[in-house]
């Protein structure tokens, strides 16, 4: 009797199994950050969780830590800073949207260490893109490694068609796993 529930069982593991691992590629993809634009956040080599329907649902937010097709080839990872509709500039290593300071928490402490250059140059989005705001539709992103990130401040905005989803869990290294890099 024994065998003949484990030969009715192991059939519907296996669907579950290949279900299970389908929704997950649908659903998630894992990326491994290639770079130093994201540090203090992310570094080279860190595993990343992405959730590729999030913003099938929602809108993208200041802050979301995201990865979009960069071109045909590769994928970025950024920080959103500019939203449809924002003006943005930088003025004494502080983010001004809409002409009212934004606290950037997760760079304090990097801000405070580059005392004798800014960790930010100041500009102002007209300056690097020549449009006053974020057009509809589009985003302004920034890597966190302000002084070495190749970012929108370079190649403009991207376009949230170009999103694959945002960064949900860093899983790797164990020792430095989080979930939810944002604010």
């Amino acid at each position: 009797m024994k065998k003949w529930r484990l030969r009715k069982l192991i059939p519907v593991i296996l669907i579950l199994a290949v279900l299970v691992i389908g929704l997950r590629s649908l659903l998630f993809a894992s990326y491994v950050v290639d770079g130093e634009s994201m540090q203090p956040t992310l570094y080279d080599g860190n595993l990343l969780m992405v959730n590729k329907v999030i913003y099938d649902l929602t809108q993208a937010e200041r802050f979301d830590v995201i990865v979009f097709h960069a071109n045909e080839e590769d994928d970025y990872v950024k920080r959103v800073v500019g939203l449809p509709g924002d003006e943005i500039s930088y003025e004494n290593d502080k983010l001004y949207v809409n002409g009212k300071y934004v606290e950037e928490p997760f760079l304090e402490a990097y801000v405070k260490a580059s005392e004798t250059i800014p960790y930010t140059s100041d500009f102002t989005l007209d300056e690097v893109t020549g449009e006053q705001e974020v057009p509809e539709g589009k985003l302004f992103v920034m890597g966190d490694n302000r002084q070495d990130s190749l970012d929108s401040r370079a190649f403009g905005f991207i376009s949230q068609e170009q999103l694959v989803g945002k960064v949900d869990i860093k899983y790797w290294p164990l020792n430095k796993t989080s979930l939810s890099l944002g604010k």
